[in-house]
């Protein structure tokens, strides 16, 4: 063949392998491939999944999911995280749980690790494959008559979870900039990962169920300070549910449809960096390395530096709220881009408005369930201490990279003191400075305030700590139950 008849080069071979590389690990991941710091860390994200999505069950979002998934009455597959005496079709009963998992902002953030990767704008990686292999375990349970012990669920969760953070950090970081929300987006193949697993499929039955979720991976960051933000985790997990009961039920689809020039990547990245992670997949888990922030704060990963360091300035100078004159936070644009409301007035926004985010603090010394309600967010002593607060965009800060989270606080005393503070860069819940096993179990505490006592607290406690030992996970149910029905 001659030079000029060569047949060009394929300009998407680069997007190939990543399905395979998927499928395969999903398909052939044991319980005892997963060593002693994946499973710690495992169950850390266990717990705090299970807190969030109790916590988040009561939230005022749900009451319109609660009517519709009620509306629609079908087969009594699975239950539902906070319910104790209903039974509803696996794919609706994920959708309640993981919505409930994200209506706080409170669940863990997944670390980026490769190069041009913002530091912490990657995914929410627990909830989907959590309340994908929970949802199922319950099905599979309800089908064979037999209980899913830990050991399967963890092994369920853990490939989601490591599917989930691979996709992430290989598409390109473009997608989460132009506006695709990369935790229902990219969520859903962790989802249907758990899902397969959890159902014993193949690596044929995994790619497949791989592809149908790339017809559904879907959410875009419009919906940031409303009911649908949530939504796209619950729409995850949905979604990675039915992809893998579809394939059961003999659905085809392509078997590599994360790959090449029609694939995810290509789609919706746009393209990104196969190579950075197909050879990688649990090895080691993402979890492990480069880690899983596990938020003391239900809004975005990107405020939490920027809140405690004011905390610690409050505490550090003996500050009362009455003191604050004027706050001005100072950043670049990867912190301050997503927090897009200047003054909230409901909760929902207030995730994402550095004015209300550090009224809590300085008003309440912390932010907690209490704090992010509307009452609170919409109170005159809220509104006029956000009105004090302003951001603006630091181009030395900017200059620093993105690689961790930077920012700094100039707080204007009413005796006419200028004080300074910068965030730790190292700051709480990251895997530089993660909570302790005591401080989670506070957490969860404050999130089952007023919905489950201490001993049933305590008992999710001794469960989850000894997870791969429990014999049937269906117990999580009952023990997070505090309603009878929707």
């Amino acid at each position: 063949m001659t030079e000029t008849a060569r047949k060009p080069e394929d300009p998407f071979a680069h997007l190939a392998g990543l399905t395979r590389s998927a499928s395969a690990f999903v398909a052939g991941l044991r319980f005892e491939d997963l060593n002693d710091e994946t499973l710690r860390i495992a169950k850390r994200c266990v717990l705090d999944g299970l807190a969030v999505a109790l916590a988040g069950s009561e939230q005022p979002g749900m009451a319109p999911l609660a009517s519709y998934i009620d509306s629609l009455g079908g087969t009594p597959q699975a239950r539902l995280i906070g319910v104790a005496d209903q039974k509803v079709p696996a794919h609706l009963a994920a959708l309640w749980s993981a919505t409930a998992g994200h209506a706080m902002d409170w669940d863990d953030t997944q670390l980026a690790e490769g190069p041009g990767r913002p530091y912490g704008l990657l995914m929410h990686p627990t909830m989907p494959p959590l309340v994908a292999a929970l949802t199922l375990s319950n099905l599979v349970s309800g089908e064979t008559g037999r209980a899913v012990d830990g050991r399967q669920f963890l092994t369920a969760f853990t490939a989601g979870f490591e599917v989930g953070c691979k996709v992430a950090e290989a598409i390109n970081p473009e997608h989460y900039m132009r506006g695709f929300h990369t935790s229902g987006t990219i969520g859903t193949f962790a989802a249907a990962a758990a899902a397969a697993k959890m159902l014993g499929m193949d690596e044929e039955g995994v790619a497949r169920t791989l592809g149908v979720a790339a017809s559904m991976a879907s959410g875009i960051r419009a919906g940031f300070g409303t009911m649908t933000k949530p939504m796209h985790v619950g729409r995850a997990a949905e979604n990675g549910i039915t992809a893998a009961l579809l394939v059961r039920h003999g659905f085809s689809a392509n078997a590599e449809a994360l790959d090449g020039r029609w694939g995810y990547l290509a789609i919706a990245g746009p393209g990104g960096e196969p190579a950075l992670v197909r050879d990688r997949f649990g090895r080691p888990h993402t979890m492990e390395s480069p880690g899983v922030s596990i938020k003391p704060y239900p809004s975005g990963v990107l405020t939490h530096p920027s809140m405690d360091a004011m905390l610690f300035l409050m505490r550090e100078n003996g500050l009362k709220p009455g003191d604050i004159k004027a706050v001005k936070l100072k950043a670049g644009s990867n912190v301050l881009g997503p927090i897009r409301f200047r003054i909230a007035r409901t909760e929902l926004e207030g995730k994402f408005s550095f004015a209300f985010l550090l009224t809590a603090i300085i008003l309440a010394g912390r932010a907690g369930k209490a704090e992010f309600t509307d009452e609170f967010v919409s109170s005159t002593a809220s509104q006029e201490m956000q009105a004090r607060i302003e951001t603006e965009f630091d181009q030395s800060i900017e200059d620093m990279g993105w690689d961790r989270i930077r920012s700094r606080i100039e707080v204007t005393t009413t005796d006419g003191r200028l004080i300074e503070r910068w965030a730790d860069e190292n700051y709480r819940g990251s895997p530089h400075n993660p909570l302790s096993d005591r401080e989670l179990e506070d957490k969860f505490r404050d999130c089952a305030e007023g919905l489950i006592d201490e001993a049933r607290s305590q008992a999710v406690f001794d469960l989850v700590w000894s997870l791969e030992k429990t014999e049937d996970v269906g117990v999580i149910f009952d023990l997070l139950a505090w309603k009878g029905t929707l």
